[in-house]
């Protein structure tokens, strides 16, 4: 199977953060590694050894030389893309309709949510305490008003009002939750709690003519997750080195990352802390390891776009289907500084992968990713790189085939130092 089909398979397969997580740590144990469960003693046996935490999920390859003189080389990024997040009490009816409520999940591009079938997907809670994946198929739309009753130049759309997507018309009893319920095989009255978002449900596609393109949802980050994925898996085969490697797909990204599944929680720092600590470190030699590692923050970068070139700076234009992107920002938006940039570059150039810089224009702001806060928490050398995208936080994204490839070879190259 090619890479672009198991990418295209892997966004199939993670409409939610939730689904991502899990499909990662199903595929790792596939490729033999264990799953670890937080509530016991932490392993650090030779192998690999993966953890799911709610949306996020962190495995780690620990080599026959690993020990407390070891690093770690991490590869970040993260599970969660923009969308519409069903509200607690998602059921109401208007003008005959019945409807679901949403409140908008981070910085989604919200005209371009109309008019398309949408998925709902995420975690459901039963009254027994069970977590159950579910994702129902193409359920619900949010219609465009027609032209004729909206004579206006631009769209802008109520974020309250114009935002509730349709379920059915005519039949008071319909439930989005009973839906949900069925597609998971449980009653809608067993359902205690949910965490579920909307996602596109068309398959992602492959098209253009000469360069190839992905257009499909969630590729901010999955395209991230996938290539780390990829990279793990190979580069667990056959790593020579003594650096332990992580893969840390982190939650809550889109929404800042202040969970106990994001960034600016815990999660990753207690992954490192008990892998040092099941390899005999101390606090201080834990210290001392930390120093000696570094993260790779993989996240979606801007690609110019033809019809707005002058929205980024005249000298830093990276370009679909060019490579990789070095993501560098002053003000710290970035945590890639010259150090952490060399040894990035280095790795793409052991692979014989093609490397772009992004500068943002000065007078438009910039975005901002794990990588500073990863850094802030850990005190761990930190760069940011991406693919370059189109239509970034559309519910349909753009990517080029190439610099798929190209991200996840790239990272195997840092990963295995």
């Amino acid at each position: 199977m090619s890479y672009t089909d198991k990418f295209l398979d892997f966004l199939a397969a993670s409409p939610s953060s939730y689904h991502a997580a899990h499909e990662v740590a199903r595929q790792l144990q596939e490729s033999g590694f264990q799953i670890q469960d937080e509530r016991e003693d932490w392993s650090a046996a030779p192998g690999g050894h993966v953890m799911v935490r709610g949306g996020a999920v962190t495995a780690w390859y620990v080599p026959e030389g690993a020990d407390k003189n070891s690093g770690f080389r991490i590869v970040g990024s993260h599970t969660d893309s923009p969308g519409l997040a069903l509200k607690p009490t998602p059921d109401f009816s208007a003008a005959g309709w019945q409807q679901v409520a949403v409140e908008i999940y981070g910085g989604a591009l919200l005209h371009t949510w109309f008019d398309r079938e949408l998925t709902v997907a995420g975690q459901v809670v039963t009254t027994d305490g069970r977590q159950h994946l579910v994702n129902t198929g193409p359920v619900l739309r949010l219609p465009s008003l027609a032209i004729h009753l909206y004579r206006k130049d631009e769209f802008k759309p109520d974020r309250q009002k114009h935002m509730q997507p349709v379920l059915t018309v005519g039949d008071e009893e319909a439930s989005i939750l009973q839906v949900v319920g069925e597609q998971a095989g449980i009653a809608e009255q067993d359902i205690a709690s949910f965490n579920l978002i909307t996602a596109d449900a068309a398959r992602g596609a492959v098209f253009g003519a000469g360069e190839k393109f992905i257009a499909a949802g969630r590729m901010d980050n999955l395209s991230s997750v996938h290539a780390s994925l990829e990279a793990m898996q190979r580069a667990a085969q056959d790593y020579d080195g003594s650096d332990i490697l992580v893969m840390m797909a982190f939650d809550h990204e889109e929404v800042g990352s202040s969970s106990r599944y994001g960034a600016a929680g815990p999660i990753l720092q207690d992954v490192l802390t008990r892998t040092a600590r099941a390899l005999g470190a101390n606090e201080e030699e834990r210290f001392q390891m930390f120093a000696r590692s570094s993260c790779v923050s993989a996240d979606a970068a801007h690609s110019v776009h033809p019809n707005y070139a002058d929205k980024h700076d005249p000298t830093h234009q990276p370009i679909i289907g060019q490579g990789p992107v070095t993501k560098i920002n002053g003000n710290q938006r970035y945590a890639s500084d010259a150090q952490t940039i060399a040894l990035w570059e280095t790795a793409c150039a052991k692979a014989g992968v093609p490397v772009q810089r992004f500068v943002g224009n000065n007078d438009v702001p910039c975005g901002s990713t794990i990588g500073p806060i990863t850094a802030t928490r850990l005190g761990i050398d930190t760069v940011d790189v991406g693919v370059p995208m189109l239509s970034m936080h559309s519910a349909r994204e753009m990517v080029g085939e190439q610099d798929q490839i190209w991200l996840s070879r790239a990272l195997e190259a840092y990963l295995k130092g």
